[in-house]
């Protein structure tokens, strides 16, 4: 079997060439790490199944919850150590956007892309009648058509939580179509291990979740992908470790230890490809993902599935380690809350860059990282040219990128938001 060839050689053999012995002990061996049923845990899984969390001293329980709110609320009384979070999930807690404030910090990315939108074979069907090309293209301009026409009445979408990449990333197409996500359909929140039977029901027309939930949708005939998040938006951030803060300052080094089992993990799974479809047999467990490996295998291995039986090459659906997917890139936080303003979640302006510094913490990856010979970004900083509709993403031009924005509904002005981000970042 071929390697996927990301990483060169010397990382292929990082594991093996990693040393075992830690520079110090670590404060706090037992850890109770949350995760959701999504494939884009895989990392944590492997670091618990292959024994990476173990080779750094830590004996790690991981707990299935059933939907992100109660890992939010988990996370900010404590009940959890750590956990795999959407990423703009420690932003909004210590901002105190819809939860109570708390200081969190986003450790690492735990890959990149892993997503899609997906709508039922009647929602697929009305947008096929109003503009076929479109729909084939994956672009909202055809649910805009259907929306005119009133032909389905008011489309109603499930998204993953509201301060989530799933809501954002399903808004973002919808505006890039020329469909107001506020005002011309309804968005609700549904778990990701629902949403299928949500869609087989008829609760909704359509969906942005992780996978395997639009696999699942599509090899079940209950409806059809139009666009994956990797089309969406190339290399973007899907999932994050996320701890307290308080929890890093307190455990400096199972901190460390913590985010160099999960490095190794990563690296694990972008190896090969028969190391993914082991990871998929490892996932498809009811302890974790609980759906057929089958169905993980598909965007697990390489391809993809828009219609049933149909399989589409796509390489780099997920991105567990290679190309610096488990590095947390200021701009990827910045990006976020960029969404947070453009659609009306904060009230009053903040400082955006340092919202963004206090939260993602690329310094305590670099440490963990330089332990475990993880090639790391010249820079935090980086400007995102790889989205739908053409636009580029350049942290310096937050404000403006914010109120450019074809559709919006921020409830401050550009002119009170750039009074307080005169900053330039390099």
């Amino acid at each position: 079997m071929k390697s996927l060839n990301v990483l060169g050689k010397s990382v292929l053999l990082l594991s093996l060439a990693a040393s075992v012995a830690m520079s110090a002990v670590v404060e706090k061996k037992d850890l109770k790490i949350g995760f959701i049923p999504l494939t884009d845990c895989a990392a944590l899984v492997i670091a618990k199944e292959k024994g990476f969390f173990a080779k750094h001293g830590l004996n790690v329980e991981l707990s299935k919850e059933a939907s992100w709110a109660n890992v939010r609320d988990k996370m900010t009384v404590g009940e959890l150590d750590a956990s795999h979070m959407l990423a703009a999930m420690p932003i909004a807690s210590t901002l105190g956007v819809g939860s109570t404030k708390k200081e969190m910090l986003a450790l690492m990315a735990l890959g990149q892309n892993g997503d899609a939108i997906t709508v039922s074979n009647k929602m697929y069907d009305a947008m096929m009648a109003a503009d076929p090309a479109a729909t084939k293209k994956g672009s909202a301009a055809a649910l805009k058509k259907v929306i005119a026409a009133k032909t389905m009445g008011v489309p109603e979408f499930g998204m993953t939580f509201p301060t989530g990449t799933h809501n954002y990333h399903i808004r973002y197409w919808m505006g890039a179509g020329g469909v107001n996500p506020d005002s011309d359909i309804s968005l609700k929140v549904v778990p990701p291990p629902q949403m299928v039977a949500n869609m087989t029901a008829g609760n909704i027309d359509g969906f942005c979740v992780g996978e395997p939930w639009n696999q699942r949708a599509v090899m079940g005939n209950v409806g059809k992908t139009l666009i994956t998040g990797y089309q969406l938006w190339q290399d973007g951030p899907e999932k994050v470790l996320g701890v307290q803060k308080a929890f890093a300052d307190k455990y400096p080094e199972t901190t460390k230890q913590m985010i160099e089992a999960v490095i190794e993990a990563g690296v694990w799974l972008d190896a090969s490809w028969d190391n993914r479809k082991e990871a998929s047999a490892i996932l498809s467990s009811k302890s974790y993902v609980n759906a057929p490996k089958d169905v993980i295998d598909n965007s697990m291995t390489g391809t993809f599935m828009f219609t049933n039986g149909v399989s589409t090459p796509m390489p780099n659906f997920n991105r567990f380690a290679k190309g610096g997917a488990l590095y947390p890139y200021y701009s990827h936080g910045l990006w976020q809350v960029t969404q947070m303003i453009r659609w009306g979640q904060l009230d009053k302006p903040v400082d955006m860059k340092k919202t963004v510094e206090s939260v993602y913490r690329p310094d305590l990856f670099a440490a963990a990282a330089k332990e475990v010979k993880y090639p790391l970004p010249a820079s935090g900083w980086k400007k995102e040219s790889k989205f739908i509709d053409g636009v580029t993403f350049d942290p310096n031009k937050s404000v403006d990128y914010i109120f450019n924005a074809p559709i919006k509904s921020p409830k401050m002005t550009k002119e009170a938001l750039a009074k307080v981000n005169k900053w330039k970042v390099k």
